[in-house]
């Protein structure tokens, strides 16, 4: 890819994350959360260490990391979204996190002077332009060899959500397309494609723990929330505004097959989370 095309491609997520910023993981609906969670679980920081959260977000791994390494360690968190950063700096501080540097900065090339303990990224390597650079510079920012790595990535997920999915793809262009999406091809539709992309960068000891997320939702309107506070905002935007409304009752007719007898849509998303240490 092109640095010019790297460029607009970055400004156009940073500019979706902006517009989700006071949003973001706020609508009753826990998902990143837990998904980070189980990440910085099993990444296992210790006192005293120091930790680079990139893509961090509004801190949904940050907050864990910071409070597992304690008031002797330190964690930078980076985030290419202004917005995110801002919204995530006023969440901290409410919180009473002080060994915590945040900083606007692209996760595909940190500028940062290195000498990590630990590097954690949550559902962020898929978005970027060039993975396995964006991998090598934060190996590169790990002290060596021994540093961590800790990434998640989705795996297969409930059929009911692939086809919710297909119903936003005849308007999304070529690009917007990822494995997230689409499941088909590429490094992020296998436990092996993302080993041997890690592998490839520079990395040992590569190991893949899989587990379960299920998501809830009371109906179509707080999936439909829900679908519009994170990246699939960039969906929704592509479509014009005079088919919204269509698109929406399609999702939510296959929504309604995922119904249980509570009356809510369950729906499961398998996460992976890779680990590996720099050799």
């Amino acid at each position: 890819m092109e640095m010019a095309e790297r460029t607009a491609r970055s400004a156009r997520v940073a500019a979706v994350f902006d517009g989700v910023a006071d949003v973001y993981d706020q609508v009753g609906v826990p998902w990143f959360t837990p998904i980070a969670q189980q990440l910085v679980r099993l990444a296992a920081p210790a006192p005293g260490e120091r930790v680079l959260d990139v893509g961090c977000g509004r801190g949904a791994a940050t907050i864990p990391l910071a409070e597992a390494v304690g008031a002797d360690g330190h964690v930078t968190g980076i985030d290419l979204s202004a917005g995110m950063v801002a919204a995530c700096r006023a969440d901290l501080a409410r919180l009473g996190l002080r060994n915590v540097d945040l900083q606007v900065m692209d996760a595909s090339a940190p500028s940062l002077p290195g000498g990590y303990d630990l590097v954690v990224s949550s559902l962020v390597v898929f978005f970027l332009p060039d993975p396995p650079a964006a991998l090598a510079a934060w190996r590169d920012l790990l002290v060596a060899p021994g540093g961590r790595l800790a990434i998640s990535t989705f795996g297969s997920r409930d059929p009911v959500w692939d086809a919710v999915d297909a119903t936003f793809r005849p308007y999304l262009p070529a690009g917007m397309l990822d494995a997230r999406t689409t499941g088909a091809a590429g490094p992020f539709s296998s436990d092996a494609g993302v080993e041997e992309l890690v592998r490839a960068a520079g990395y040992d000891n590569v190991r893949t723990v899989l587990s379960d997320i299920e998501v809830t939702f009371a109906d179509g309107a707080e999936w439909h929330a829900f679908s519009r506070s994170h990246g699939q905002r960039a969906m929704w935007d592509a479509i014009p505004e005079a088919d919204h409304d269509a698109v929406r009752a399609a999702a939510e007719t296959h929504l309604d097959r995922a119904r249980g007898a509570d009356g809510r849509i369950h729906l499961r998303q398998q996460v992976r989370c890779t680990l590996a240490t720099a050799a």
